[in-house]
Order: C-alpha cells, then structure tokens, then sequence
C-alpha cells in the first residue's frame, strides 16, 4: 500500500513538473507515451493470447491515466482466474501475473460435465487432465468448500477419494479408489474424519465395504 502511495505521488510530481514549467510548452501539443507492451503470464499459451486480445481491443491509452477498471471486468468473466496482479512498468508497459484456479472436482450440470475450481466457479471439462473425484447430488458450493478445508487437514488424501455424495440433508458420503464408501455425520470434524479414517488402516478390518459414521457416538462398520 505505501509503495503504491509513492508511486501515486511520483505521477503527481512529475506532471506537476510538466504543467508548472517554466519553459514555454504548448500544452495542447504535449503527449504521453501509448502503452506500448502488455506481457501477461500465468495460464497456458492459448489463454493468455485470448486474454492479451480482449485487453488490447480496450484500446488503452497511456499508462498515466490507465482505467484499472476495464481490465478487471475481463479478468472476472474468466473461470480459470483464481487471482491477478497488475504492475505498471513505466513508462509504457504493462505486467499482469495471473493465479489459475486449482480444479477440485467434476460435477453433471444440467446434463453438461464441468469443474468446480477453488475460485467457486466452473469451467468445461476438457480444461483439465487431472483425475478428479466426481459430486453427486444438488451441490451446495459452501458446504463442499467446508468439506474440502476440513479433508485437507485430515489424514486422508484428497487424491484418494473417487467419488462424493451430497445429501439434501447436507451430509456427504465419500467413496475411495478401493470402493470403500465412508457415511460422514452431518455435524462431522477433523476428529471425526481421522477416527473413521483409521479403520481403513486396521488390518482387522480390511474387508469392510462401508465406514458408517452416521449414528452418534458410534461407527458401524459393514462388509
């Protein structure tokens, strides 16, 4: 904040100097130099020149007078963009650092594949190649979001996990790679996650199918 302070007076001094001079200057013929470079990195090739595109059919003029703004509306209309930083090199080019979005998880919305990234938002399937666990049910992005902070950090893996259930009730069921399918409590925690957990790492138990954990103060196990 106090650098962006500084560099705010260092314009004003310097068109402070511009106006105030003592030579003899035709204001009206006085001009600024165009941006001339936009360098923007952060998401693949493609992407970024589709991006580079829709900022430079702004028409943007100098960097002095630059409307943040403008920009901003296209950064926000892209799924893919987590965060954006935005540094103007004067005095004629502009740096843009793009954040992309993690992807979480795929989900069927009205009848088309998409991924929910960590910036809420969703985005086409074809966006990435990772191997994501899939949400059934009504999602209500809020309550996967607490789920999501909570498995992280638990024991369990998020890699591990192939498939998620929501519930009207707001209850989820997890499914593993191995097929064994954990039945969360509504009011779950770290601990309970991690006490159920453990019953997968029991080898007195390993060929349970279901982790049932719904019932208070009790874990039902079923093969």
């Amino acid at each position: 904040m106090q650098q962006r302070k500084s560099k705010i007076i260092l314009i004003y001094f310097f068109l402070l100097l511009i106006f105030g001079s003592i030579n003899n200057i035709e204001l009206n013929n006085l001009k600024f130099t165009d941006i001339k470079k936009i360098n923007i990195s952060g998401l693949d090739d493609f992407d970024n020149l589709i991006i580079l595109e829709k900022i430079e059919n702004l028409n943007l003029k100098n960097i002095f007078f630059l409307n943040i703004n403008e920009i901003k509306k296209i950064f926000e209309t892209n799924n893919l963009i987590e965060k954006y930083y935005i540094v103007k090199k004067y005095p004629s080019t502009l740096d843009i650092k793009i954040i992309k979005t993690d992807f979480l998880a795929k989900i069927n919305k009205n009848g088309k594949i998409l991924i929910l990234g960590s910036n809420r938002k969703f985005s086409e399937s074809e966006r990435s190649n990772k191997n994501l666990p899939f949400i059934f049910g009504k999602i209500d992005i809020n309550e996967y979001m607490k789920l999501k902070n909570i498995l992280d950090q638990s024991n369990i893996s998020y890699d591990q996990i192939k498939n998620l259930y929501f519930f009207p009730s707001k209850r989820w069921d997890l499914e593993f790679e191995n097929k064994i399918v954990m039945k969360l409590p509504k009011d779950y925690s770290i601990e309970t996650i991690n006490y159920m957990f453990d019953f997968l790492k029991n080898e007195n138990f390993r060929n349970i199918r279901i982790i049932d954990g719904r019932v208070k103060n009790q874990i039902i196990l079923n093969d």
